[in-house]
């Protein structure tokens, strides 16, 4: 699975290249970005509401509500940050989502499978606060600290995506201070909270920690704060509800 995630993103990295070469590629987005971290470190847990239409492990989950909708639903429900997913072929994402998100003044994550430095540079072009960066798909620690750097360089928050206590080790080789432990096996798309339970033993003083996949009530939300974790990234749990708004409300309590 993992595999096709990332191949289905190299016809997109191709064109990026040709625009480059064309000089065709438009500048930074130029507006002030709000602090992605700062959000997460508030005082309570702070949610992550995340906008995904689909996904390879529930097929369409809800292409029924818009962004606009969305945003605004997750904003008044007490959101402290967005995740927009922007891939299209397996998420149904796209690129234009972000706006809509950024319209509230929170900070947005762009929550893609990212490896080439054009896709962060592509990244800073929108209202993107934060960009996903995930271990398992960039794999050559030289690249990892690359495209963190490059994050940094150009405003953005490198949010890297970890499974595994290498993982963590090579995140932090790459100097990422916001670290995601991602609950679903990329591989075979099964959810283990007994893995973010053990990472969390590892944390330090000065990294941000995001739990994701596998959350869906309150009291577990509680549970993974009180061991460390300052941020949940929820999103299959809200979508596949009639109401996402109604459904962050139950977990923000």
């Amino acid at each position: 699975m993992l595999y096709r995630f990332i191949e289905a993103k190299l016809p997109e990295i191709q064109r990026l290249r040709e625009q480059e070469t064309k000089g065709k590629n438009t500048g930074y987005f130029a507006g002030q970005r709000p602090d992605f971290a700062a959000a997460l470190t508030m005082p309570g847990p702070s949610i992550i509401a995340e906008y995904k239409r689909a996904s390879p492990s529930k097929g369409i989950i809800n292409d029924s509500i818009s962004p606009e909708i969305a945003a605004a639903e997750f904003h008044r429900a007490g959101a402290s940050a967005f995740s927009v997913l922007t891939e299209e072929k397996f998420f149904g994402g796209s690129l234009s989502f972000l706006n809509h998100f950024a319209a509230t003044g929170l900070p947005v994550l762009r929550k893609d499978f990212i490896f080439d430095p054009l896709q962060v540079e592509q990244t800073a072009q929108t209202t993107a606060a934060a960009v996903l960066l995930i271990v398992r798909v960039i794999k050559k620690i030289s690249l990892l600290k690359k495209l963190v750097s490059l994050s940094f360089s150009l405003g953005l928050e490198p949010v890297v995506e970890i499974f595994s206590a290498r993982e963590l080790y090579l995140a932090r080789q790459a100097e990422a201070r916001t670290i995601l432990v991602n609950n679903r096996d990329l591989d075979s798309l099964e959810i283990d909270l007994g893995l973010s339970r053990m990472l969390i033993l590892e944390k330090k003083p000065d990294e941000i920690w995001i739990c994701a996949s596998g959350i869906d009530k309150s009291i577990q939300v509680r549970e993974f704060y009180g061991l460390g974790f300052e941020a949940f990234l929820i999103g299959t749990s809200l979508m596949s509800t009639a109401s996402p708004g109604e459904k962050l409300k139950e977990l923000c309590a």
